[in-house]
């Protein structure tokens, strides 16, 4: 991970994932009561903040200043500073504010498989028991039969190596499964393949 190469892409005015929540998150997340939760690698704080605005104490941890400054920026926008935490921490070694929480949200942290293990197995263990986790990636079906995301297989975890981490964790599977999604380009809406993940903590 290099925050170096984080902190230029978000070194702009606008949002660059957008000001809005990815709609996995927003599907697969909105029935659960408020709580406690984490934002793992939340960059600008999309998600974050989404959170926050349905009454849930949330914690951004991403790598980029950059990306946490915009995070705040956008909490106070929507008047929900108050609920929202920041901390500027690897995602394969941070200590949350907040812990332990309820939800452990995972979305698009694209990194080496090896690296991708380390970061949700310690997500999980700020996760209390009986807490979810959720994650979203793009899809390494998404190389051959979709548009966006890393172009590295070994950044694009499939059903089967995702199911084979959780499984190696204290959960309790839910889903893991691929999904289709949509890329924005200058050209229009691209399809794309989106792996999504639900376990709940043991």
């Amino acid at each position: 991970m290099d925050k170096a190469f984080w902190d230029s892409k978000y070194s702009v005015d606008e949002y660059v994932y957008t000001k809005d929540v990815n709609r996995f998150v927003k599907e697969s997340c909105s029935d659960l009561a408020p709580g406690k939760m984490i934002d793992l690698a939340g960059g600008e704080g999309r998600n974050t903040v989404f959170f926050a605005e349905r009454g849930w104490q949330a914690e951004n941890i991403d790598l980029s200043s950059v990306g946490l400054e915009k995070c705040e920026r956008l909490a106070a926008e929507k008047n929900v500073s108050d609920l929202v935490f920041t901390t500027n921490a690897s995602a394969l070694d941070f200590e949350s504010q907040l812990a332990p929480v309820d939800l452990g949200v995972c979305a698009y942290l694209q990194i080496p498989q090896a690296e991708l293990t380390i970061a949700i197995t310690r997500l999980v263990e700020n996760i209390k028991p009986g807490g979810v986790f959720f994650g979203v990636w793009h899809a390494l079906e998404n190389l051959k039969d979709g548009f966006g995301g890393p172009q590295n297989p070994d950044f694009l975890p499939s059903e089967e190596s995702m199911t084979a981490l959780l499984s190696s964790l204290p959960l309790e599977i839910k889903f893991v499964t691929n999904r289709d999604g949509q890329v924005q380009t200058k050209e229009g809406l691209k399809p794309s393949i989106t792996l999504t993940a639900m376990a709940i903590k043991l």
